[in-house]
């Protein structure tokens, strides 16, 4: 007897920033694929918004597969999107069972349930154990109301399950990477690359105001065994022919101890790839002696965040002035857009920019998700409802002193003054695989239409004052 069949679809969103850097595989479906396989279904992964496509190319996706089950994952940028895809779903094969998942519908399921019939079921938190059991409820004729870390319609009521407990281990999650199209992804800055990603650990323990994955995960942090992980990368890299990777943590770094035996895990393996991550300045500091382990083990771009105050930038600069000493590409984000925002704290925040002076930095406009724990203090200042536009490139708030399209303004002009200082030092750096990235990312970056044409608002910004 043939099993039924479960579609995960990506929603065909593009922000316009992360597309420029390369094709990003969808990890999280890799896992929750996993899961639906443990649960005796035949699976599918379609990357609908790698592949660039549309609504009608997924329309016809969805009729050849005849999935029984639809399922997609959200963030707030994506939510839209998400749930048309899944009104296309029920459009098509009004049987079929969708699912949604991810951090936006975790926290906001009233709202998604209420806005769209087309959403049969909603997976909160964490979700392979939650998908697995639904799937086996449903395939044996069960009652959901039995399955922990639900939230679906029952008659006119929302009804939303007691909350599933983490998993206690992270290590031994299946994951169905053989379902994934490997040609599609790429790292665009490194020639002839193929681009992966692996988690070392889930969740953060930190307090940002406007983060969401401290409160997805309710601040809890959980470590991979690093050898399993440094295993991981090996059957990747043999069987894929991966050779650039993501590490798609918050906080990998977390436990030096942990950290480090994974560095030395990889350095072992003796494998020709490249690493891609992001930590706190703080940790790069603590590691100082370790940071040739660092480079030796193939990470290649550390980014940071940075808070706009000196203290914070002192410690950042030292950080990445480390991380320079050992010709590793630099990254640092900098916030733009707070309610109390004005001329004068942008041309701080650039100017702590260059100060720090890392290889790249990114000017982020600030996105209150509607879950946040910043979000009730500046509801009043947002100007924009389109969930779409919560992707930290547009400007959803508008300051007290400044219009969205102030902000949009000063966002163009830091990036536009912060590179245009940075050509001299590139043009005369010794390494030699680092100064060919970062010229190829900058011819990227420049042309890029969505680049363009953010430039252009600036520029047209600038002289309508």
């Amino acid at each position: 007897m043939t099993p039924n069949k479960i579609l995960f679809v990506t929603p065909p969103y593009r922000c316009g920033i992360a597309e420029i850097a390369g094709r990003w595989i969808p990890l999280n479906l890799v896992y929750l694929a996993g899961a639906a396989h443990q649960a005796g279904l035949a699976v599918e992964i379609y990357d609908a918004m790698t592949k660039g496509d549309g609504y009608s190319r997924i329309g016809e996706r969805l009729r050849e597969s005849k999935a029984d089950y639809v399922a997609s994952t959200a963030i707030t940028a994506t939510v839209n999107d998400a749930i048309k895809v899944l009104e296309l779903a029920k459009g098509i094969r009004p049987a079929a069972v969708t699912i949604l998942g991810g951090v936006h519908p975790t926290f906001m399921y009233e709202e998604v349930l209420t806005s769209s019939a087309a959403v049969d079921y909603i997976v909160c938190g964490e979700g392979e154990a939650t998908l697995r059991e639904l799937l086996q409820v449903l395939e044996e004729g069960g009652d959901p109301n039995t399955v922990a870390g639900l939230a679906f319609r029952q008659g006119d009521r929302i009804v939303k399950t007691e909350e599933r407990p983490r998993l206690e281990s992270i290590d031994d999650l299946p994951a169905a990477w053989d379902l994934l199209d490997w040609g599609d992804y790429t790292y665009l800055f490194i020639p002839d690359s193929r681009l992966g990603a692996i988690s070392t650990s889930r969740g953060c323990g930190l307090d940002c105001a406007f983060c969401s994955q401290q409160k997805f995960w309710q601040k809890s942090w959980r470590g991979r065994d690093p050898q399993k992980v440094a295993d991981e990368l090996e059957h990747l890299h043999t069987l894929y022919g991966v050779n650039v990777f993501l590490l798609t943590d918050e906080h990998p770094t977390r436990d030096r101890g942990r950290w480090e035996a994974f560095l030395d895990a990889v350095i072992a393996k003796a494998m020709p790839i490249y690493l891609l991550m992001e930590t706190r300045a703080a940790d790069i500091i603590r590691d100082h002696a370790i940071l040739r382990k660092y480079r030796q083990a193939g990470i290649v771009w550390i980014s940071i965040g940075i808070e706009a105050n000196r203290p914070a930038a002192d410690e950042a600069k030292q950080a990445l002035d480390l991380i320079h000493e050992q010709e590793i590409i630099s990254e640092a984000s900098f916030m733009l857009g707070f309610p109390d925002e004005t001329s004068a704290s942008v041309k701080e925040t650039l100017q702590l920019a260059q100060y720090c002076n890392p290889d790249f930095a990114n000017f982020l406009a600030v996105a209150p998700w509607p879950y946040s724990e910043m979000y009730a203090g500046v509801k009043q200042y947002i100007k924009e409802s389109d969930y779409s536009r919560f992707n930290m490139v547009d400007p959803v708030i508008g300051p007290e002193k400044m219009s969205t399209f102030q902000v949009e303004v000063a966002l163009a002009d830091c990036y536009r003054k912060f590179y245009m200082g940075k050509m001299a030092e590139v043009m005369t750096m010794k390494n030699d695989f680092k100064r060919a990235f970062i010229l190829r990312a900058t011819k990227l970056f420049m042309g890029s239409p969505f680049i363009l044409k953010k430039l252009c608002v600036g520029m047209f910004g600038k002289l309508k004052r």
